[in-house]
């Protein structure tokens, strides 16, 4: 193992001890790579204290380098090893808990079962993440608005957004009719700290679009936690249709503002132009992708 290796996964791990069990080494190996590299650059790399261990600002920038160019070496490696009859390697990719529950979870058991050389890790983080710099092979977010050096493939229909509320608590007051009126409620934000707090609630009519900033007693980052608190009657809150649809069905909760609430390309899996799409990967990309043709007919299985 080299020092640069050794550097990425302490640095990851933000420990001597953990990363030493990982990489099945002891630590004084570990700490004697690392401070022989950062003797060649004549930087230091980490900072440790007796609790943790953490990248400098040259560690950081170091390591924003190497994560994508190590992931790259070992896909490099898995394609040279890979038997064109059984595609392998360990496929990453972060995504929302709505996405990973609604449509890559169904898909990729099935191609779990059906390719047992294929191991995936599906991170679930509700925020925007770097996927080249933490490593992953590809990340899943809601439309196709995505970096130029990204490839974006559609894995879901069109999602519409609504607006809900309960009954009791729109009892209480009046309905809004345009999305200015939502300054007179209360409303449940979805938190985002990747973006700097919670984002305004974007609306369209007749091509008009309109941005309103909403507050309320409860804001998070947890969609579940968000149609909750609005069953219960803290107030409205802005989900998308199939988030919402059965609580609509069932008339726990009911739809306002509906001609102003638009549709918006459904998820997309993205990853780099330049990263290396390998017969795992490619199995992956391929069953995920979305086309209405292949849509499933009522009552079959997703296996």
């Amino acid at each position: 193992m080299g020092a640069l290796a050794a550097f990425v996964a302490v640095a990851e791990a933000k420990s001597f001890t953990r990363a030493a069990g990982k990489l099945g080494a002891s630590q004084s190996a570990l700490s004697h790579k690392i401070r022989r590299l950062e003797g060649r650059l004549g930087v230091k790399l980490l900072t440790r204290t007796t609790r943790s261990v953490a990248p400098t600002e040259a560690g950081g920038k170091l390591l924003k380098t190497l994560v994508p160019a190590l992931e790259g070496i070992r896909e490099e490696l898995a394609s040279l090893t890979d038997d064109a009859d059984v595609p392998s390697g360990t496929i990453r990719i972060t995504t929302a808990d709505h996405a990973a529950e609604t449509l890559a979870w169904p898909v990729l058991k099935r191609v779990l079962r059906h390719h047992p050389n294929i191991a995936v890790e599906l991170d679930v983080e509700n925020g925007f993440v770097d996927i080249v710099a933490e490593g992953y092979n590809a990340g899943i977010r809601l439309g196709a608005n995505v970096a130029k050096d990204m490839i974006a493939v559609p894995i879901g229909p069109p999602q519409r957004v609504v607006v809900v509320g309960s009954p009791a608590y729109l009892a209480e007051r009046s309905e809004p009719v345009v999305p200015a009126d939502l300054a007179a409620h209360r409303c449940i934000n979805r938190r985002l700290p990747t973006l700097g707090g919670s984002p305004a609630w974007e609306f369209a009519k007749n091509g008009r679009q309109v941005k309103v900033r909403t507050s309320g007693q409860l804001s998070t980052n947890r969609p579940e936690l968000i149609v909750d608190a609005a069953v219960e009657g803290f107030g409205l809150a802005l989900l998308l249709e199939s988030q919402a649809l059965s609580l609509v069905e069932t008339g726990a909760l009911v739809r306002v503002l509906e001609d102003w609430c638009p549709s918006l390309p459904g998820y997309h899996l993205y990853y780099p132009v330049s990263r290396q799409v390998t017969p795992a990967f490619q199995i992956v990309i391929d069953a995920l992708r979305y086309e209405p043709s292949r849509m499933q007919a009522p009552g079959s299985s997703n296996g």
